[in-house]
């Protein structure tokens, strides 16, 4: 049987896609506009406009409708809130681009206090993907509206606070260093990935509110819960995967600079 299809079109999240494109797109007109050597490039605002549609695909696309219908495809939905659009937004972002706001930030971050903590960037990410996973959380967010908003908000707001820590352009006044990144990255993603084990390998589907649906593509409740956690492991894998191997690169580089400081300053 196969599930219905259909766009939510939900006007609070188009307004404020909007509006965050627009004040985007008038702080990228005007840093190309500045005599600045570090200018943002078409690359960066493909990349803010992709993790702009990521949100939508999450959200107003297909996506949201068939979350309700089958748990891989709301699985699907975390992981664009979580990773995906949060990724490519930040990388949308530049020094010049935030330079306005550079300081207003720096203040935010000082008075938040542990909250802008690497390791209660951590535990947020880690701690809402197990909290909203528990059954009773989880069908409570499929039943009611209200509760289902403030999912997507938990995991928006963890995403963007987890991915800023490391792709910030901006240096951080908590700032990881060394094998901080690699130890932040490895952490996190092994917390999840055994909650994505722990929903395939489950003898039996753990979910009532799927238990009742009838057998979409074919699929069990409990092969849907198997092959959605499947793709939560497969894609914190990946992630890390790459994160990895960036964030390692980067490491050398900076130890490289770093060496040839300090071999300039013996020499002088």
């Amino acid at each position: 049987m196969a599930p219905q299809i259909s766009w939510s079109f939900e006007p609070l999240v188009l307004v404020a896609v909007l509006a965050l494109g627009l004040v985007y797109a008038y702080g990228w007109r005007r840093a190309r506009a500045a005599q600045e050597r570090h200018r943002p490039g078409v690359g960066r605002l493909a990349l803010f406009a992709l993790g702009l549609l990521a949100v939508l695909a999450a959200l107003v696309s297909p996506i949201d409708g068939l979350g309700e219908q089958l748990l891989v495809m709301h699985m699907l939905q975390h992981i664009l809130l979580l990773d995906i659009a949060p990724i490519l937004l930040i990388l949308g972002l530049t020094k010049v681009l935030l330079r306005p706001v550079t300081r207003r930030l720096r203040l935010v971050e000082e008075r938040a206090g542990f909250i802008a903590h690497p390791v209660f960037a951590v535990l947020a990410y880690a701690g809402f993907m197990w909290l909203w996973h528990v059954p009773f959380m989880y069908d409570g967010a499929l039943r009611h509206s209200g509760v289902h908003a403030l999912e997507h908000i938990c995991f928006a707001v963890a995403g963007a606070l987890y991915w800023w820590h490391v792709l910030s352009p901006i240096r951080a006044r908590m700032r990881l260093a060394g094998l901080g990144p690699i130890m932040y990255m490895v952490s996190t993603k092994l917390l999840v990935g055994i909650l994505g084990i722990v929903l395939a390998f489950a003898p039996s589907s753990i979910y009532p509110f799927y238990q009742h649906h009838p057998h979409y593509w074919g699929l069990s409740p409990s092969e849907d819960q198997s092959m959605a956690g499947l793709e939560m492991a497969l894609e914190q894998s990946i992630v890390m995967g790459i994160a990895l191997v960036v964030l390692f690169v980067q490491m050398l580089s900076e130890s490289e600079r770093e060496a040839q400081r300090q071999e300039r300053f013996e020499l002088a």
